[in-house]
Formats: structure tokens, C-alpha cells, sequence
């Protein structure tokens, strides 16, 4: 089963809000999924995006793949950073 670290888009008409989850990449955007990672919120002005720390690394580590979206926004959060350098001690 590959699982895919990805967005599911919640909220109303107009209104978007996003949850940062890990699901089998077959399943659909909205469906079922394993974990909820965390938020991601681009109307608010601050605190966008939450994240599970913990959580987002055992994805990771495991094989895990984010889309480019979760990528960036793992980026922004430090945790793509900590993932890259904790890979290249394990080499």
C-alpha cells in the first residue's frame, strides 16, 4: 500500500479550510484516510497550518510521500528540514 502524505479540503462554499492527513494513494481526495496530521487554513491571517511533528516524521520515515503542496508547507514548518538531515545521519 503506498501511502501519500496530502490535503483534505473541509469546509463550507467559499470557505475553504484543509487537513493534513496520510491515506492510501488510491483512495479519493476527500475519502477514507489513516491519520490526521494536521491543519492547514489560508484565511487566516496567522497560525495557517498546525502540525503533528511527531506524527508527520513517523510518516515520513516510514516511505511516506508528500505531495508538492505538504512538501512546501512541511518546509515552511522546519519539519522537511529535520526529516532531510536526520536521513543523511542515517546513511
Amino acid at each position: 500500500m503506498a501511502v501519500k502524505l496530502r490535503l483534505k479540503r473541509m469546509g463550507g462554499k467559499q470557505k475553504p479550510f484543509y487537513r493534513i492527513i496520510a491515506a492510501d494513494s488510491r483512495s479519493p481526495r476527500d475519502g477514507r484516510f489513516i491519520e490526521l496530521i494536521g491543519t492547514y487554513d489560508p484565511a487566516k491571517k496567522e497560525n495557517k497550518v498546525t502540525v503533528d511533528e511527531e506524527k508527520a516524521m513517523k510518516w515520513l520515515n516510514n516511505g511516506a510521500q508528500p505531495t508538492d503542496t505538504v512538501k512546501s508547507i512541511l518546509s515552511q514548518t522546519g519539519i522537511w528540514a529535520k526529516y532531510k538531515n536526520t536521513k543523511k545521519e542515517g546513511k
